[in-house]
């Protein structure tokens, strides 16, 4: 194998992609179609997560709430006032 055969296929490569590279066009607005539907999608997942850190939050509240209404009303043991009675040595 000699030089000039990488030397010719690196060509032709080169010359057959940028013949298919020349036929591409884009739209003219192909980057403004791509950013509104990025900056639709961003908006979409900040304003689910928002609704979702608000119900998460409620939920915690609620639960919350509730568990301290179910507290007994009475005061218990450690909270009754009374002295705690002395242990003696013996």
């Amino acid at each position: 194998m000699n030089h000039t055969d990488p030397d010719r296929t690196e060509q032709e490569l080169t010359e057959a992609l940028a013949a298919l590279a020349g036929g591409v066009r884009a739209a003219p607005d192909a980057y403004r179609t791509a950013r509104g539907e990025w900056l639709r999608r961003e908006r979409r997942r900040r304003l689910v997560l928002a609704v979702l850190i608000t119900v998460v939050f409620a939920l915690a509240t609620l639960i919350g709430l509730w568990v301290l209404n179910e507290a007994p009303s009475h005061p218990g043991v450690i909270f009754s006032g009374l002295a705690s009675p002395q242990v003696g040595t013996q």
